[in-house]
């Protein structure tokens, strides 16, 4: 096998995320043939790789791990994270599931509602990829009345400027006084609460409803339920889409 980085590989051994796997490394919790492993060493997946306690590829036997995809709805008050830094409850422990899974991106602990947990590296690399102008939708209140000037602002873009960037315009519609739904194909740090702070708004609450296909719908907070095989169809018919219109565009630069 030709040599990848390491946390493309524990990606495409359904063990987390790219992103997850860099913390892990950097934190000490990887190791590859005994050794304490480095973010960004290449391995061939014929070493002896250790993840968090757990054996990895030849380590585990290279056992096939079965595609899993959950549309949780996360609570408030619980993180994404699983690093030793996070005091709160995390979302892998909420849920229980009996097989490793991890989280599709983040949704900030004071933020609740759609998170997709997976076990397929390369999946959850598609679904987030920044690129792909993929949508999100999410259902958010703040502390005060708006007015027309706030949701044109919206949706034109805000500079942030402490990320030194202009948002993409998005589509945003007022649903009451003081709240209001928003979609976006953009996932910087923090984005709405940033963007209603930078026009002299705090976020209360912010509950994210759907992401690209998939629908929050009716699920209970704190429960999760596995995608259908119809919206797995479409999900991946979508990302095809996407990623044709990605290789149009790179080969027309």
């Amino acid at each position: 096998m030709e040599a990848i980085r390491l946390n493309k590989y524990l990606s495409e051994q359904g063990i987390c995320s790219r992103r997850e796997a860099d913390r892990l490394t950097e934190a000490g919790k990887v190791t590859i043939d005994g050794r304490r492993a480095e973010v960004g060493e290449r391995v061939t997946g014929q070493e002896v790789i250790i993840c968090d306690g757990k054996p990895v590829g030849k380590a585990a036997g290279g056992k096939k791990v079965k595609p899993v995809l959950l549309v949780v709805n996360k609570p408030r008050g619980i993180v994404c994270t699983t690093s030793d830094k996070d005091r709160a409850p995390n979302v892998i422990d909420l849920i229980q599931y009996p097989a490793r899974v991890y989280p599709v991106g983040r949704l900030d602990k004071d933020s609740e509602g759609l998170l997709l947990m997976t076990n397929q590296g390369e999946l959850a690399n598609q679904i987030m990829h920044a690129g792909s102008l993929h949508e999100k939708e999410y259902l958010v209140t703040v502390d005060q009345q708006f007015n027309a000037a706030f949701i044109k602002k919206m949706q034109e873009g805000v500079e942030l400027k402490e990320l030194g960037v202009t948002t993409r315009p998005c589509t945003v519609e007022a649903t009451g006084a003081k709240s209001f739904r928003i979609i976006l194909t953009q996932g910087l740090n923090r984005q709405i609460r940033r963007m209603c702070e930078e026009l002299g708004y705090r976020v209360v609450t912010l509950k994210r409803i759907r992401i690209m296909n998939i629908l929050l719908g009716k699920l209970n907070t704190g429960d999760f339920r596995r995608v259908t095989p119809k919206e797995m169809e479409e999900l991946e018919w979508q990302l095809a889409q996407a990623e044709e219109l990605h290789e149009e565009e790179m080969s027309e630069e």
